[in-house]
C-alpha cells in the first residue's frame, strides 16, 4: 500500500509539473548582416520564472514586473548565449528591453552583437537552461532576409555551425575541409598501402597517371553517392572489402609476370570500394548541408593532393633505387608486395571478426 501510495503521489506531481509546463522549449533567431548579428531569443516564462523564482510564472507576463525585472532576465540569459564568427567570440549587448508575448506564454530578449566584417562560419552556443535536461533550443539561422538553416540543441548537442553564403562562406568551407582530405589519406595507412602496392611494379609516368587518374575517378563517384546518402553500404561490408583489395594488390603483383599491365583496372574497380571508406569519415565530420558541393569538393581535393604526394614520393624512391640497381628494385617488390598481402590478410580477418 506504501509502494502504492507512493506511486500515485509521483504521478501527480509529474501531471502538475507537465500541465504548469508543457513545452520546456526555447527559440533562438540569429540573423547575419554584415557587421552585426542579430539575436532574437524567446523563452518560455516558466523557465525565466524558475531562474529567476518568480511565483506564479505569468506575473511576468506583465508589463510593469517585467521592466522592473529586466535587468535580471539579461544577467541570466546573456552568458548562456554565445557567438563566434571565424574564431573571433561576438560581444552581444541587448537591443531592446525583455518584452513579454502573452500570446505565447513567453518572454522575448533581444541582442545585437558587434562584427568585423562578413561572416564565414558562425558557431552559436545555447545552454540556457541547464537545470532542465530534457530542455531543447529551437534554432533557426537567417540570412539575406531568409531563413537557410535550423538546429535542434539540447544538453548533448549544445551547438551549431553555420557555413553562411557569401565569398567567406566558401573560403571557410575550403579551410575546413581541403586539410581534412589531406590528413585522413596521409593517416589512413589502408589507402597507403593501396596505394603503395600499385606503385611496386613500377612503370612509366604515363602508367602512374593512368593508375592515379582511375583511383581519383573511381573513389570521387562512390564518395560523393555516399556523401549524398544515394548509396551508403555498411561498414562491416566496406572495410573487410577494402582490406582485400589490399591482398589482390599484392596477389596481382607476385603472379603478373611479362602480362598485361592491368594495374590501372584495378585502382578503378577497388577505387570504388575506397570511396565508400573515405565517406564514412566525411559523415563523421557534419557535412554542413547548405554547403555540401564545396566541403565534398574540398575535402575530396584535399584526399588528392595527399595522395598525389605518396605516390611522388614512393614512385620517385622506387625509380631511384631501380636506377641504382634493378636486381634490387626487383627483390624490394616482391618483398613488398608479400608485404602488402600480408597486412591486408591481418586487416581483413580483424574486420571481419570485430565489425
Amino acid at each position: 500500500m506504501r509502494r502504492l501510495a507512493l506511486a500515485i503521489v509521483g504521478t501527480v506531481l509529474a501531471a502538475s509539473r507537465v500541465s504548469a509546463h508543457p513545452t520546456p522549449f526555447s527559440y533562438v533567431d540569429v540573423t547575419i548582416g554584415e557587421r552585426q548579428v542579430g539575436v532574437a531569443l524567446v523563452a518560455h516564462v516558466f523557465d525565466v520564472a524558475h531562474e529567476l523564482a518568480a511565483q506564479p510564472p505569468d506575473l511576468l507576463l506583465d508589463a510593469k514586473q517585467l521592466v522592473a525585472r529586466g535587468d535580471e532576465i539579461v544577467a541570466r540569459l546573456l552568458p548562456r548565449v554565445g557567438l563566434v564568427t571565424d574564431g573571433h567570440v561576438l560581444s552581444c549587448r541587448p537591443s531592446a528591453t525583455p518584452e513579454a508575448l502573452p500570446d505565447r506564454s513567453a518572454v522575448r530578449l533581444r541582442l545585437a552583437c558587434d562584427a568585423d566584417g562578413p561572416a564565414g562560419v558562425l558557431q552559436v552556443r545555447a545552454a540556457l537552461f541547464p537545470y532542465d535536461p530534457a530542455h531543447q533550443t529551437f534554432l533557426n539561422v537567417y540570412e539575406r532576409g531568409a531563413l537557410q538553416s535550423q538546429f535542434i540543441l539540447d544538453r548533448d548537442h549544445p551547438a551549431a555551425e553555420y557555413f553562411t553564403g557569401t565569398r567567406q562562406g566558401v573560403l571557410a568551407v575550403v579551410r575546413r575541409f581541403l586539410p581534412a582530405g589531406v590528413h585522413h589519406i596521409l593517416i589512413g595507412p589502408d589507402h597507403l598501402l593501396f596505394l603503395v602496392g600499385l606503385l611496386l611494379l613500377g612503370g612509366s609516368l604515363r602508367q602512374l597517371a593512368w593508375m592515379v587518374t582511375a583511383f581519383t575517378a573511381a573513389h570521387s563517384l562512390t564518395l560523393s553517392m555516399a556523401a549524398l546518402a544515394l548509396v551508403t553500404p555498411p561498414a562491416r561490408i566496406v572495410e573487410p572489402a577494402i582490406a582485400l583489395s589490399i591482398v589482390y594488390v599484392g596477389i596481382d603483383n607476385l603472379l603478373v609476370k611479362n602480362g598485361r599491365d592491368v594495374r590501372a583496372w584495378i585502382a578503378l574497380g577497388f577505387g570504388l570500394v575506397h570511396g565508400f571508406g573515405f565517406a564514412s569519415v566525411l559523415r563523421e565530420m557534419d557535412l554542413p548541408r547548405r554547403a555540401l558541393g564545396w566541403s565534398l569538393f574540398s575535402f575530396n581535393f584535399g584526399v588528392e593532393i595527399g595522395q598525389l604526394l605518396v605516390v611522388l614520393a614512393v614512385a620517385f624512391a622506387l625509380a631511384l633505387l631501380r636506377a641504382r640497381s634493378e636486381r634490387a628494385g626487383r627483390r624490394l617488390a616482391v618483398v613488398g608486395s608479400v608485404v602488402v598481402a600480408v597486412a591486408g590478410s591481418f586487416w581483413f580477418v580483424q574486420r571481419v571478426f570485430l565489425l
